[in-house]
Formats: structure tokens, sequence, C-alpha cells
């Protein structure tokens, strides 16, 4: 875990600088001056730029692997299944458009990386841990757009419940059953899709393990 610290840190410092210039063009370059909420940096794919400011410098065993789940389990999901519906990734000016795909493959790189640092963060106590840690971006991302809606469109992780679903199949999912079940529907899809990653990983840390043990 110990080398792959700086990698983490450095990865978060230039995902930092890069939502700043992001959030200076999209406000002043091309916005005239007016905030959109819309870009707002507290997505699902936007929580690996936080985790990695902050892994290097946690302390706690637990902590660090629950941490090292999440960028495998959530952010490597959400940097994959980006580019099943790369609509919202395309933006007018072009060089947003290559800071987005560029963003979704260092979330993929990034969930390589952890998975390859720290094997010992495969248990399923860290998938609830990273699944809990999960929940409570939902929790806060709701927090966000209840309470600043009234600022302008604003739609964190998607589930704000005054916006219809726009997320491929679950806007389909929400047009039938409404979009507080869709929401649902998606929340428990992404749980789900984090555990299957997981899954995943451990079978490679298994197979790993047992190819790396002397033959008697």
């Amino acid at each position: 875990m110990l080398k792959f610290r700086r990698f983490f840190l450095a990865s978060g410092i230039l995902m930092l600088a890069s939502e700043l210039w992001k959030q200076y063009t999209l406000t002043f370059l091309l916005g005239g001056g007016n905030y959109n909420w819309w870009y707002f940096p507290f997505q699902l794919c936007s929580i690996p730029m936080y985790v990695c400011l902050l892994l290097p410098w946690v302390r706690s065993r637990c902590v660090q692997q629950v941490l090292t789940a999440f960028l495998v389990d959530f952010g490597m999901l959400g940097g994959i299944f980006a580019f099943f519906d790369t609509s919202g990734m395309h933006y007018d000016y072009l060089p947003l458009t290559v800071h987005s795909f560029a963003w979704h493959i260092l979330l993929i790189i990034l969930g390589l990386a952890a998975a390859r640092s720290d094997r010992a963060a495969s248990s399923w106590s860290d998938y609830a841990g990273a699944a809990a840690l999960y929940l409570t971006c939902c929790l806060a991302a709701t927090g966000l757009n209840l309470t600043l809606d009234h600022l302008g469109t604003i739609n964190m992780f998607y589930i704000n419940p005054d916006y219809p679903m726009t997320q491929k199949v679950f806007s389909g999912i929400a047009a039938v059953l409404g979009d507080t079940a869709g929401i649902f529907i998606y929340i428990g899809a992404t749980l789900s899709g984090a555990a299957v990653f997981h899954f995943l990983w451990q079978i490679s840390v298994r197979r790993t393990e047992a190819d790396s043990k002397p033959f008697l």
C-alpha cells in the first residue's frame, strides 16, 4: 500500500487541478460568469478524487481498506459503465470532452491500482464499508439536491426526485414505476454492480495467492 500512496496522492492532485480548470471554464469561459450547479463536483465519478486526496493521509488500516475497496468497486464501476452511455461526456468545447474521457479512464486505472496495492481490502467487510460510504454519499447528494435546487438545475448522483431519471435503462424503469422507485432501483443496481466487481477482485486475489504458493 505504501508504494502506491504517492500515485494516489498525485492522481488526486491532478484530478483536483483539472476539476478546478473545468469549473472555471464552464463558469467563466462558457457560462458568462454564471455557475451551473449541474456540474458541481459531487457525482459518483467525482468521489474517487476526494478518496485519492484523503487515502495517503489515513492511518487507520480499516479505513484504508474501505477507501481502497471504494476505488475498486464503485470507482471502477463508474469509470467503466460511463462508456456504455457517453452522451454526458460530450461538450461543445473539445477540451472538456477530452477531460471527461480522460477522467473516466483514470477511474479505471485507479481501480486497478487499488486492487493491486491492497489485496487485503478484498474481504466482504471492506465491501460493506465501501457500500456504506456510497450510501452516505447518496444521502449527501440528496441533501445537496434538495438544498440547492432553488439555485438552478442540480442532480447529484442522478437521484434528484425533482427530475426524471436520465440514466439508460433506469429512465425506462422510472417511466413505468415512477421516479422514486427508479431512484431506489438505480441505487440497488449500483450496489449490486459494485458487489460483482468485488467478487471478481476476490477471485483474482485467490488465484494470485494460489499461484504464489510453492509446489510441494
